[in-house]
């Protein structure tokens, strides 16, 4: 998609695809399922095994492969659990600017979206979550927090002081948390991924992980909703059906990730961490209106373009002007107009080669 979606002279530097070679130990595994003809359906605890050998070395946490279900991948896996713990007409909070499927996905399922926006340095706002809550459960309807973490697409890594709080602040207004983690092993140095489950108040709510995004999967459909031990039992009320989604291939694939192809990720954001630091550079050079904060985590970069005066969505001018392929603010919700978000998981001379198109439309 990334790179057929716009004509062959634009840089697509979009949607969250990543210019990176396939892990080998990702390769070697599909390869090896494909000459079995290993190619029916999913089963097995395979992915939520993998899972947790992952999150116990990488964060000293551990994922109980019987509170997880497999989905078919982490915006559905979403859906699946909004139907377990909210009705049609019921509110769904998140803090905008955010992942533009949120509105979407949620919309489509007949939930109402309220906005908490983050605060002016990107972070949660706990006056205006408070809010948000308070609005979301009137006349006692049921509600949920739809969290992004990290957050998606300012980058922000959200502390365990930060999620403690939020925890605190939905158990008093009995909102359930629904937390989006799919970009958590994409966190670069300076900052640490705190789980949600992992947190106190934790217990209540839920949580969706993948590999594909850190490891460049998203064509090999899997995911996993993990249950904090409170809700296990709303977990285990999700249709059997659900797990029939994921490609068999998929889970292969992301198991493999998860078990042998830490290096690689671990090679990627080293990557990452570099191109984060060019990005500042390039645009202190050539367009040193853009307001940036490199980003903790995820290979996201959101510019703040307002001081060029290109209008609410500036993505149109660079895409018409200088060929460049950027996501819209506007599509993120409130905070979101005047700026763009940029994927800077690509190599530093296509970073570089954006940049300056940038800066020729402007």
């Amino acid at each position: 998609m990334k790179w057929r979606a716009y004509a062959p002279d634009v840089l697509p530097l979009w949607v969250a695809e990543m210019d990176v070679p396939l892990a080998e130990p990702v390769a070697e595994a599909i390869t090896e399922a494909v000459r079995l003809g290993d190619t029916g359906y999913p089963a097995g605890p395979v992915y939520a095994q993998a899972l947790a050998d992952f999150t116990r070395r990488r964060w000293g946490w551990e994922v109980p492969p019987e509170r997880t279900a497999l989905v078919p991948d982490v915006m559905l896996g979403v859906v699946e659990v909004l139907k377990l713990i909210t009705g049609p007409g019921d509110a769904v909070v998140v803090n905008s600017p955010v992942y533009t499927p949120f509105y979407q996905f949620v919309t489509h399922l007949g939930r109402r979206v309220i906005e908490a926006p983050l605060n002016g340095a990107g972070r949660l706002d706990p006056a205006a979550l408070e809010t948000a809550f308070a609005r979301a459960v009137e006349g006692g309807r049921r509600a949920a927090y739809l969290l992004c973490s990290p957050h998606n697409p300012t980058g922000t890594v959200h502390t365990a002081d930060e999620l403690t709080g939020v925890a605190a602040r939905a158990q008093a207004h009995g909102v359930r948390v629904v937390a989006d983690e799919i970009h958590a092993p994409v966190v670069l140095p300076g900052a640490h991924h705190v789980p949600y489950l992992s947190v106190p108040g934790g217990e209540h709510a839920f949580s969706l992980m993948s590999a594909s995004k850190a490891w460049n999967l998203a064509g090999l459909k899997a995911a996993l909703a993990l249950a904090g031990s409170e809700a296990a039992d709303d977990l285990a009320r999700m249709p059997e059906e659900v797990g029939h989604g994921p490609s068999h291939l998929g889970v292969l694939a992301h198991a493999a990730a998860l078990r042998h192809a830490t290096g690689w990720l671990d090679s990627l954001l080293e990557g990452l961490d570099h191109n984060r630091r060019l990005l500042a550079g390039l645009l202190r050079r050539h367009l040193p209106g853009v307001g940036y904060r490199p980003a903790e985590g995820t290979f996201l970069a959101w510019l703040d373009c307002r001081a060029l005066g290109l209008g609410d969505d500036p993505a149109a001018v660079f895409l018409e002007r200088g060929r460049v392929a950027l996501n819209s603010g506007p599509a993120f919700g409130t905070g979101g107009a005047g700026h763009v978000r940029l994927n800077l998981a690509t190599s530093p001379e296509i970073l570089d080669e954006a940049v300056r198109r940038m800066a020729s439309a402007v």
